[in-house]
């Protein structure tokens, strides 16, 4: 065995050797075990670690008693921690974003219960709308329709407003609605990721065409470029973050296409060699960029060092492009 497929076995021992959300995706996208081991892993996630403590924080039907920010007057009871002068990441919509992210399973029954009860009980700040109804910006409906579609809920309505709010450019932006004609990657990978999981749950709007319109606004500009100018179009945007959030970053959209799945598109080659020239010695890739505010609980050690979700992610990609791109 050479040295660097040894690296490679001990990073990939290491990402087993972790919370089950990490795990089962482990055993999925990067070694050959059966889809019987991989299944009994995913169940694991809703009976302990990070996806047991995330249901056991719901409490009336929400998380933190609110749809995208804490309820008035609410305090954490448990260890939540972080930056309390960021965006608070612990009620219901980043709630739901990370146990989808973790993979658990929606046909559990504690899932099942938890979805049922921000389906009756939930309702969204900006005008009291349920839950699943979805808000007026398209990154929060983006985020809406991909917990919608994962968990089972009804969220054609949304749909429909995301593609009647697509742009001439092939994008979405939240400001829109203030007089904006170009478009955000932020709000454009939250919505993409949306339309993803609502193709793949079989939603009855046809929203293909417009998914495709908005992979082609990242492809033009090679996921991290201005179209104008072909300058980097923000420094962060190379740096990778867990959880992303409504954030966007060069690995979340590259791991976007990577579920997308057939042949890469050409214009990803100079962001995949971005994620493979950030690999460090060791064989990891880092924390490198967490968004500020509180959160439930940590995932990861800090910035700067070796990341279990930043390796996972950066290693399904590298293995997807370098088997599926032409010879």
């Amino acid at each position: 065995m050479n040295t660097d497929t040894a690296s490679q076995d001990n990073v990939t021992t290491w990402l087993l050797d972790a919370d089950p959300a990490i795990t089962w995706q482990a055993l999925r996208d990067l070694t050959d075990a059966s889809a019987a081991a991989v299944t009994a892993e995913r169940a694991r996630v809703a009976e302990t670690g990070w996806g047991r403590r995330l249901l056991d924080l719901q409490d009336d039907g929400q998380w933190a008693g609110g749809a995208c920010f804490p309820g008035r007057g609410w305090r954490p009871t448990g260890p939540a921690v972080g930056d309390p002068d960021g965006q608070p990441w612990v009620a219901t919509m980043p709630t739901l974003r990370l146990l989808r992210e973790f993979g658990i399973d929606p046909a559990d029954r504690a899932v099942r219960e938890a979805v049922n009860g921000v389906r009756e009980q939930s309702t969204w700040e900006h005008a009291g709308q349920r839950f699943f109804d979805g808000e007026v910006e398209p990154c929060i409906n983006g985020d809406t329709v991909a917990v919608g579609a994962y968990f089972g809920e009804n969220v054609d309505g949304v749909a429909q407003r995301l593609i009647g709010e697509q742009l001439e450019d092939g994008g979405w932006n939240c400001e829109a609605e203030n007089g904006s004609i170009r478009s955000s990657f932020h709000s454009t990978i939250c919505v993409l990721d949306g339309l993803l999981e609502y193709e793949r749950a079989g939603g009855q709007v046809p929203v293909a065409d417009a998914r495709r319109r908005g992979e082609e606004y990242l492809l033009t500009r090679g996921l991290f470029r201005r179209a104008s100018t072909g300058e980097v179009v923000d420094g962060d945007w190379l740096q990778f973050s867990f959880p992303t959030h409504w954030h966007y970053d060069v690995l979340r959209g590259l791991d976007y296409f990577r579920t997308v799945g057939g042949t890469p598109d050409p214009r990803l080659a100079e962001a995949v060699e971005h994620v493979r020239s950030k690999r460090r010695p060791d064989g990891t890739w880092a924390l490198e960029n967490t968004h500020p505010g509180l959160v439930h609980f940590e995932l990861e050690d800090g910035d700067g060092k070796p990341s279990r979700w930043n390796t996972l992610r950066a290693k399904r990609v590298l293995r997807w492009y370098d088997a599926a791109r032409p010879a």
